[in-house]
């Protein structure tokens, strides 16, 4: 993984960062190792990410922990894909997109 991702591997671990109130925002991004689409989002996203945005960055393998990932569509009430992209901001959901409609872009002008 080209960004630094924090790795969420406990359904814990999840709801504390999920619920963490805090000046940063979120993003959550799920990927199936298994499938070559959800390969190439993440990439194509990595490569188009901002580094500069001030971002707590979280990485679901949702083959490995499918049980955190179902936590997070429950958590967040957004339906399950992959690959996904969730940003939360104070608990709310201010982004969601899923496969190729994923935007590095259109995440930082909601950011900024």
């Amino acid at each position: 993984m080209a960004l630094n991702w924090e790795e969420i591997k406990s359904t814990s671990v999840l709801e504390d960062r999920f619920n963490e109130v805090s000046d940063r925002p979120k993003l959550f991004f799920k990927h199936s190792t298994r499938c070559s689409i959800s390969s190439m989002s993440l990439r194509m996203f990595e490569r188009a990410w901002d580094t500069s945005l001030v971002v707590d960055l979280y990485f679901i393998d949702l083959i490995a922990h499918r049980d955190v990932s179902n936590l997070l569509a429950e958590l967040s009430g957004v339906q399950h894909q992959s690959p996904q992209a969730i940003v939360v901001r104070n608990i709310e959901v201010i982004y969601q997109d899923s496969h190729g409609t994923i935007d590095a872009d259109k995440i930082k002008s909601l950011l900024n």
